[in-house]
């Protein structure tokens, strides 16, 4: 009887070394998503060293895993010999993202419906946050996002959220490729600064954009808890209308919101 040298392989590897626990499913999947997603947290590019670091797994493993998603276009081999995501994953995450649109639309129907502003659900992509849908306010003065727009995440509701609930050194990679421009005289613009507001954001449970991608903007946001991969929502608008008032009756709603989405996803 033949052996499939891929499964000797893998035990090998097993037994080389002790692993994380195991999480029930298909170990070389498991591995394979630990490879793209610290890819994803990287900025979207990482050298083979901080890959090999961050995922604790044999040299051969990573390296029959990355030849398979090379081949697949998952993933793609840069000109200094890193590795980036690659183009494979694009029409996956477009499907994903408006799959996520479409279990948050009627929640944020909902938030505009009860509190008159817009209300967006965005999640992380590398090392920026995209807004996957919006519910616009009825109001003829309102604040608008592009579905697909990509944002900074250490100067908007929706990207503070989702930092607060990461692994510190992730935010802070995060933070650090993608740069902390001041979009307003209001921008957080050191990681000082950033992880002073981070710690706040965990204590409260909720974030505010106090102007800081657009004066005269105001946001709060709340992550959804257990989601499949980072997501937030929020609800913006003029900070004529969204006062300390809006903001009594927005959180809790906020909170109520993603819980409910929290569990759609997990159901579906």
């Amino acid at each position: 009887m033949s052996t499939d040298p891929t499964d000797t392989q893998d035990a090998v590897d097993q037994d080389r070394s002790a692993r994380r626990p195991a999480r029930g499913g298909v170990q070389s999947v498991e591995r394979t998503f630990d490879l793209l997603s610290f890819i994803a947290s990287s900025g979207g590019q990482t050298t083979l060293s901080e890959l090999a670091a961050a995922v604790n797994l044999p040299m051969p493993t990573i390296h029959r895993l990355l030849k398979t998603l090379l081949g697949l276009g998952i993933v793609r081999q840069l000109p200094d010999r890193g590795y980036a995501l690659g183009p494979g994953l694009i029409r996956l995450g477009d499907l994903a993202s408006r799959q996520l649109g479409a279990v948050a639309r009627p929640h944020l129907r909902t938030l505009v419906e009860e509190l008159g502003e817009s209300a967006n659900v965005a999640t992380l992509d590398g090392d920026m946050v995209v807004y996957v849908d919006q519910v616009p306010s009825p109001h003829q003065m309102r604040m608008f996002t592009e579905v697909g727009r990509r944002a900074h995440t250490h100067d908007t509701g929706v990207g503070k959220a989702i930092l607060a609930t990461l692994d510190p050194e992730q935010a802070r990679r995060i933070v650090t490729t993608a740069g902390m421009p001041g979009h307003t005289e209001h921008s957080i613009t050191t990681l000082e600064d950033l992880e002073r507001e981070l710690d706040a954001i965990r204590r409260q449970g909720y974030s505010v954009d106090e102007q800081e991608q657009e004066l005269g903007v105001r946001c709060f946001a709340v992550a959804v808890p257990e989601a499949p991969t980072p997501l937030a929502i929020s609800v913006s608008g003029p900070t004529s209308r969204v006062d300390n008032a809006f903001a009594d009756r927005a959180v809790p709603l906020l909170r109520r919101v993603a819980q409910e989405i929290s569990e759609e996803l997990r159901i579906s």
